[in-house]
């Protein structure tokens, strides 16, 4: 038995007041204790901070080393959904990331990935039908349906589909959302089949249209998406209806924060304290009824403590009355289990990659990526050809070469166009490739595209970046999608591949593997490619590469 004194932060009084908590042996509060001798000064105690949707996976740690950074921030615990690794290696890598979460006091809530694959127009290593989605929701670790991506079979009436989330509602478990642009009167019959939450809203307005469905709203902010300024004015109508979610970070945003990031900027922003502490402590352990602390006698001992309420400094962080970080150093335990992987994918040559002459006059569709957003556009653009009439990349015109390359099995890459990359020299690579996790590549010539995909394929997963002589390469030997190491050393080198790409390659976005990570993601608008060629959201088919 110990005790905590500080200024304890009471979300249900909406005040601040001196306070002893006395947490018991069994890690829960046994006493609260008014201490008028301390209303002005100490630390401020309050709930702990939860990501409400998070892939762990992105992260390209495994679960024990996420928890050793996300608690120095003040994170007790998450909402994740472990379609990544399911993508590519079905129940078993569900069951693998299960019991790697048991190694550490963070509290991950895992939910059963609705979508795998999660569209029908790519090649996945697994498949969930509804006996294996069934069978994960039996389970008491399995908190939640994960969210629900493939939207046109929900507006369908597609019975496999609507069956998983009957599934998860008669087990009293909540069904996440997934569904990019969708307004008005879809995004109201989306929600009636049992959806209950978003976290894919660029704008006020559509989060609105969600909002009006009874559905809650997360605010994200990830090293790719990045919505915040756009909901952030939600926040003083609707406290009771958002959440905070980072969705996709990388190693390097995670080493400088996490959920307390979001906090320390809503409050910097004029938004009420409390409010803003709702949203990040509070909403999401109601909406997934999460056996989290929230302060109050009987619960975990599941809190932190800051130094000051404006800047969110988090001093120490106590999950189930466990000291698990202090002064931003973690005290977590190691554990490095053996990976498990599936990649059988064989070495390509540049000719791989050449494209056929198109119809005479005929232009190229061609993806638009926007830094720092998970949507991309589409272009018809009239291609630069080389003396055979093959179209090619052309780095002065911002026009590269995109490929995704099958994992899985032996089969031809597909090959498509991309503007926005900002790429000047040679390529850059990645087994991270949301969510099937083939091989994505861009590059200017097909002998770069060809080097660095070649060398992610040596590791049997990773990412990679190079021209002429210069190579770089961060193998991922789990699943082909996360490291076996430490944190802050994938950390590193992930940073130091991100500075490789920007100041070598003359790459021009904030974060060049992040964003290649989603283009071969096809249930984002608008225009993606898959290993089975161009895909359009807004068909929702495979296109021709020429129109």
């Amino acid at each position: 038995m110990f005790q905590v004194k500080g200024r304890l932060v009471d979300l249900d009084a909406r005040t601040t007041y001196g306070a002893i908590i006395t947490v018991n042996d069994a890690g829960f509060i046994e006493a609260i204790e008014k201490d008028p001798t301390r209303d002005h000064r100490g630390w401020f105690i309050l709930p702990g901070f939860v990501d409400a949707h998070v892939h762990i996976e992105s992260s390209m740690l495994l679960p024990v080393e996420f928890a050793k950074l996300a608690v120095i921030h003040g994170t007790v615990a998450t909402v994740s959904d472990p379609h990544e690794i399911a993508n590519v290696m079905g129940l078993e890598g569900v069951e693998y990331m299960l019991d790697n979460a048991t190694h550490t006091p963070l509290n991950i809530n895992f939910g059963a990935p609705s979508c795998v694959p999660a569209t029908s127009f790519e090649t996945a290593g697994a498949e969930l039908g509804v006996k294996e989605v069934v069978s994960l929701l039996e389970r008491e670790d399995i908190k939640y349906l994960s969210e629900v991506m493939n939207y046109p079979a929900v507006l369908n009436g597609d019975l496999e589909m609507l069956a998983k989330i009957s599934a998860a509602i008669e087990r009293g478990k909540a069904v996440d959302g997934h569904a990019p642009g969708l307004r008005g009167a879809e995004a109201a019959a989306y929600a009636r089949a049992g959806i209950t939450t978003e976290h894919e809203c660029t704008s006020e307005a559509e989060a609105r249209d969600k909002l009006a469905a009874d559905m809650m709203i997360l605010i994200r902010e990830g090293s790719a998406a990045k919505n915040y300024a756009a909901l952030h004015g939600l926040i003083d109508e609707f406290p009771d209806r958002l959440m905070f979610c980072t969705d996709d970070s990388h190693p390097d945003d995670l080493m400088a924060g996490h959920i307390n990031l979001l906090v320390n900027r809503a409050i910097k922003d004029g938004h009420n304290l409390y409010d803003v502490l709702n949203i990040a402590c509070r909403n999401p352990v109601q909406h997934y009824k999460l056996d989290i602390g929230q302060l109050k006698v009987g619960d975990r001992a599941d809190f932190i403590q800051v130094d000051d309420l404006r800047f969110m400094a988090v001093m120490t962080t106590y999950i189930k009355g466990q000291l698990v970080a202090e002064a931003g150093h973690h005290n977590l335990p190691d554990f490095r289990p053996e990976p498990i992987n599936r990649f059988n994918c064989s070495p390509k040559v540049p000719a791989d990659f050449a494209v056929a002459p198109g119809p005479e006059g005929a232009k190229l569709r061609v993806i638009e990526v926007f830094d720092g957003e998970l949507v991309t556009g589409k272009q018809l653009l009239s291609p630069t050809l080389d003396a055979d009439g093959r179209p090619v990349a052309t780095p002065e015109r911002d026009l590269l070469k995109i490929a995704v390359i099958n994992r899985y099995e032996d089969a031809p890459p597909a090959v498509g166009f991309v503007t926005g990359m900002k790429l000047e020299r040679g390529a850059i690579a990645s087994s991270v490739a949301h969510d099937s996790h083939n091989i994505v590549v861009v590059g200017v010539s097909d002998e770069d595209i060809c080097r660095v995909a070649n060398a992610v394929i040596a590791e049997r997963g990773g990412i990679a970046a190079g021209r002429d002589e210069y190579l770089e390469v961060l193998p991922l030997p789990v699943a082909g999608i996360m490291s076996n190491d430490s944190g802050p050393r994938v950390a590193a080198r992930y940073g130091e591949l991100n500075g490789f790409a920007r100041r070598k390659l003359r790459c021009g976005l904030a974060a060049p593997f992040m964003t290649l990570s989603f283009l071969a993601l096809l249930v984002i608008p608008e225009l993606k490619l898959s290993d089975r060629g161009v895909f359009e959201a807004g068909s929702f088919s495979l296109v021709e590469l020429w129109e």
